[in-house]
């Protein structure tokens, strides 16, 4: 498995520093309700693609604003089975009141055919379609981090530098061994230089 990184061989980033996450955030704001969600639910969460087009209303909790995604890379138990694994990722209250307008989440969580229906019916690169269309939108250079993994990336650079701890963050983000959630560690300086030379002009 190769090993996961911040940046390129080049030494470009492979992430989506706080400003073009903003960007990103205000950009996805003009789209459907459709797409609109889906960008903000992969910006909240730090979700995959392949992730996200598995969510359904009964793995939204209305009630304490998270979302339950399904872990994809494979695990193995104790007797070398595959094992299903999800995990629960807190999001702000507004994006769930948000999620429940535009999706009908808590209407649809009472029907048992409706609530285990994906929320978005799309595929993996139909998501990274919209997600890049949107990036161009925000203004967010042709590099590398423009993608749906940059997001991904900048959800745990953001959280290592708000203090998110790692094993919590390693939860959110799916990670089996807490060295690879530890790469977000690493990042901080480089962020942390980036808001001091703006500081500094």
């Amino acid at each position: 498995m190769p090993e996961m990184r911040l940046h390129d061989p080049r030494g470009d980033r492979l992430y989506l520093n706080a400003e073009e996450r903003g960007a990103f955030l205000a950009a996805a704001r003009w789209q459907s309700a459709r797409d609109r969600t889906l960008c903000e639910t992969l910006h909240w969460t730090g979700c995959r693609p392949s992730e996200l087009i598995e969510v359904t209303p009964a793995r939204v909790d209305l009630s304490v604003a998270t979302i339950a995604i399904r872990s994809l890379k494979k695990r193995k138990d104790g007797a070398g089975r595959q094992k299903i694994v999800f995990r629960t990722v807190p999001v702000p209250p507004e994006f769930i009141d948000t999620l429940n307008t535009a999706h009908g989440i808590r209407e649809a969580q009472r029907s048992r055919k409706k609530a285990v229906a994906p929320i978005w019916n799309l595929s993996r690169v139909r998501v990274w379609q919209i997600v890049k269309g949107v990036m161009i939108e925000a203004g967010i250079p042709d590099a590398p981090h423009r993608s749906p993994k940059g997001l991904r990336h900048g959800f745990g650079v953001h959280a290592t530098v708000q203090g998110v701890p790692l094993h919590m963050l390693q939860r959110w983000l799916g990670h089996a061994q807490l060295s690879t959630t530890a790469i977000y560690a690493d990042a901080v300086g480089r962020e942390e230089q980036d808001i001091a030379a703006r500081m500094w002009k």
